[in-house]
């Protein structure tokens, strides 16, 4: 198994196929994200390129506590279910974390269904419970706790300055505001 990772306008043709046939099982009519988030493509490949697991990281300054961040998130985390309880998708979960970290962004951060929280926390996420993350535009926002939403915000803290003021992202809501094409990643 091997990590490749992409601008998401730069994955060859048939890889991005598979990716896309992937995404469309779990979340059908996704579509491609909002180009100014920077969107990325990582892909877990087995032998002659078989599509075992992908995910999108998408990048965004973020405003919070009168501070500004450099953030990125993760969206359309997927495993083939062929492959699934294997450690396939927390092996690029895990991968995906080291790469943002390498990236020079502030931190991570994301949502996901309360019962996968625990799957991201053993890829060294971490759960901030409590904390809301507020998509969509300020004019039109999308919050991770609406009705029927049930999600968990998880998040790594990357930099110096970041690490110290983590505590400012603890039980809170913060302004993502990703846009109206991924209004939450």
């Amino acid at each position: 198994m091997r990590v490749r990772t992409y601008a998401e306008s730069g994955v060859p043709g048939h890889l991005a196929a598979a990716a896309e046939t992937l995404r469309e099982r779990e979340w059908p009519g996704g579509g491609p994200h909002d180009p100014a988030l920077r969107p990325v493509v990582m892909l877990l490949l087995a032998e002659r390129d078989e599509v075992v697991a992908a995910l999108d990281v998408l990048f965004k300054d973020v405003a919070h506590a009168g501070r500004v961040y450099r953030a990125a998130g993760l969206s359309a985390v997927v495993t083939d279910p062929a492959h699934r309880g294997s450690g396939n998708g927390r092996r690029l979960v895990a991968a995906a974390r080291e790469w943002i970290a390498a990236q020079g962004v502030d931190l991570g951060l994301f949502t996901c269904d309360r019962p996968l929280r625990g799957f991201y926390a053993s890829a060294g996420w971490e759960v901030l419970e409590g904390t809301v993350l507020v998509g969509g535009t300020p004019e039109d926002p999308f919050p991770s706790d609406g009705p029927g939403f049930g999600k968990v915000t998880m998040a790594g803290f990357f930099t110096a300055r970041a690490r110290r003021d983590a505590g400012a992202f603890r039980g809170c809501r913060i302004g993502l505001y990703p846009g109206a094409i991924d209004r939450l990643w």
